[in-house]
């Protein structure tokens, strides 16, 4: 397992970091990037005790891609795994959002899927395996007041998901999406008991997700139980949307 390489984007907080931690336990080689030093420091601080670490890289600057992703190839050879987790949100209702809210959410989100894929796809067409997990977000489906950038990214995230799927799958590539619902991260653990009652309140299973039912999830994709896969969007939501 140590020989798989798996290259994890926004990997220095939140869901991503959780994912890292997960996959990292699993006996892969972990890379979690971070746009800042000391992101990037505290991902290779996690990964003391596994192998991989952690790097600095823009998502939104191509030649910050394509740095990062020739040195890891340099250093650990052609990235197995790709977890296209980094991402941001800019809200604002459609009528007050300003077109850097708007441009700054498509280029983080959406954009940078297209590019940091693009930059490792290649190899591992010529590979002949690979597996590429996209984290999209319950509002790609089913939409979110003052959220019409981000929803935008992440419904685009599912089209992009199943294209490249069709175009990669007979090189052995699996190509999945997880759309997660409310999360237990430190967003939510900023609300008040009456605002976790509200968003509670809708979802069959009565309660916020853990991070780790969704890396569990991330884990499962990019392991040999799911080889047969590919194409798909898994729902991580309790129910709230069916």
């Amino acid at each position: 397992m140590k020989d798989k390489i798996i290259l994890i984007t926004g990997a220095n907080r939140g869901i991503g970091h959780n994912i890292l931690k997960k996959i990292a336990t699993c006996g892969y080689t972990v890379i979690g990037t971070s746009r800042s030093k000391d992101g990037a420091d505290l991902i290779t601080e996690t990964l003391k005790d596994f192998m991989g670490k952690g790097i600095v890289m823009d998502v939104t600057n191509q030649e910050s891609i394509n740095t990062s992703v020739s040195q890891l190839k340099d250093d650990y050879g052609v990235i197995y795994g790709l977890v296209n987790n980094a991402g941001i949100t800019n809200d604002n209702l459609l009528m007050r959002m300003s077109d850097e809210q708007w441009n700054t959410v498509i280029e983080t989100n959406l954009t940078s899927l297209y590019r940091v894929t693009k930059s490792v796809v290649k190899d591992m067409m010529k590979a002949r395996a690979g597996r590429i997990i996209n984290i999209g977000s319950i509002v790609g489906m089913m939409g979110n007041a003052g959220q019409s950038n981000y929803s935008a990214t992440k419904s685009g995230l599912l089209g992009f998901t199943k294209s490249l799927a069709r175009e990669v799958s007979s090189r052995n590539i699996n190509v999945n999406a997880i759309s997660p619902g409310f999360i237990d991260t430190d967003m939510t653990r900023a609300l008040s008991e009456e605002q976790i009652e509200a968003l509670t309140k809708n979802i069959p299973l009565g309660r916020i997700a853990s991070p780790d039912e969704v890396s569990s999830v991330v884990a499962f994709l990019l392991s040999e139980d799911s080889t047969y896969i590919t194409g798909e969007n898994i729902n991580v939501n309790g129910g709230l949307y069916m």
